[in-house]
């Protein structure tokens, strides 16, 4: 079986609830559902748009699984989540069959930080900040594909493309 084969279900609950956001990251968007992580609390964090979950007794937060993830799309998500971050297994209830299911999400280290307040909203950050965010999230993929790959080729073409924007 090739490494790329699907392995992992992802639970999401920030921007990557949006399909936008996901489609720059894995150029594509993989089948989802939505999906509840019991005992855990979704924090907006000071001076960021994206939140941040830790585990709180008798809290519940409500986001997506992301099903068939391949190890590639992993190792990029792993990237895009930062080091503030780690991943852990978790089981998620499905909102649709209440049917449990083990899926890797991305706890905040540092559960006392405190940056760490109130709730996030989804539809606010839409509002507020997506195009913002979808702008970095395709320099972050730029930047990602040139470390792994910078063939003699794109480097050319980034060379050129900033001479002609000076």
């Amino acid at each position: 079986m090739a490494n790329s084969q699907a392995i992992s279900n992802v639970f999401v609950y920030g921007s990557l609830m949006a399909d936008d956001v996901v489609r720059v990251l894995l150029n594509r968007v993989p089948p989802s559902s939505p999906a509840t992580l019991h005992n855990f609390h979704r924090f907006s964090i000071k001076g960021r748009v994206y939140p941040a979950i830790v585990p709180v007794e008798n809290k519940k937060v409500d986001g997506r699984v992301l099903q068939g993830i391949t190890l590639p799309e992993m190792d990029i998500l792993d990237n895009f989540e930062d080091v503030e971050y780690e991943r852990r297994t978790v089981d998620v209830a499905l909102t649709d069959s209440s049917k449990i299911l083990q899926a890797d999400t991305y706890v905040w280290v540092d559960k006392n930080d405190p940056n760490l307040y109130g709730e996030w909203n989804l539809e606010e950050w839409k509002i507020l900040h997506m195009k913002d965010f979808m702008k970095m999230t395709m320099g972050f993929m730029e930047e990602l594909e040139q470390a792994d790959s910078k063939t003699r080729v794109a480097t050319y073409e980034s060379f050129y493309n900033q001479e002609g924007k000076n």
